[in-house]
């Protein structure tokens, strides 16, 4: 695997915090399958790094490294009181037009890692959405959520029947270009890909407090995948 440069991934840095830009398909965390990951690259650059919280191996997006243990502790107090703004961009399936729409609904994890809707077992998780685009059959849906429970966008899209292209796990399909353009010729003798081979989910923005109280805002540009797919739903729709 080639090796990640961490310094192409930094969107924002101070004396306390680095805010990366997550690739697709690289671990927050170490990953017994992988060499890289999130947590090793930034230590390579700053020995006391400490991730602040996780994204899905899939998903791409804005990430907070802490470079020392108190500026670690300041961002773990604001995710603890909800204080963190975390805006996702989503591409789900059909036209749906919400206008910050809440969705308070529990989850609760399996053992197997996937998690599942249950109010009367499940933790707290509240999520809003609000349609930014909505294209010949697909939605553009940005997604804020409050709490951070596994899977958390991709469970309450799909219980809003809004499953998330790509998202297998809970109902999503994937997105070929076929179903977007009327004529679409496929080579003979080959198998379509999606235009996304993953989920359909981007960490667009992330807002906290520093150390000295000030306001800190980064976004994330989308990654290219992501940005081809926003493309042929423009092209196409």
């Amino acid at each position: 695997m080639k090796k990640t440069d961490f310094g192409n991934l930094i969107l924002f840095e101070n004396e306390d915090y680095i805010v990366v830009n997550k690739p697709p398909y690289l671990s927050t965390l170490e990953d017994r399958h992988e060499a890289q990951n999130i947590l090793y690259l930034a230590k390579m650059h700053i020995p006391d790094a400490q991730v602040c919280h996780r994204l899905d191996k899939e998903t791409s997006g804005c990430l907070i490294i802490a470079k020392h243990p108190a500026a670690y502790r300041n961002t773990a107090i604001q995710f603890e009181d909800r204080k963190v703004n975390k805006i996702y961009h989503a591409v789900v399936d059909g036209i749906h037009e919400y206008k910050d729409t809440l969705v308070e609904r529990g989850i609760i994890a399996t053992t197997k890692g996937i998690a599942r809707v249950n109010n009367l077992k499940g933790k707290p998780a509240t999520t809003y959405f609000t349609t930014l685009r909505t294209y010949f059959a697909h939605s553009l849906i940005e997604c804020r959520p409050i709490t951070g429970r596994l899977h958390q966008i991709r469970v309450h899209l799909a219980y809003l029947k809004s499953p998330i292209c790509g998202d297998e796990l809970y109902g999503g399909k994937p997105l070929y270009l076929s179903s977007l353009k009327k004529r679409f010729n496929l080579k003979k003798d080959t198998e379509e890909s999606p235009i996304m081979q993953r989920v359909s989910l981007h960490a667009y923005s992330i807002g906290f407090k520093g150390m000295n109280e000030e306001r800190i805002e980064v976004s994330a540009p989308y990654p290219k995948d992501f940005a081809v797919l926003i493309k042929q739903l423009e092209k196409n729709k």
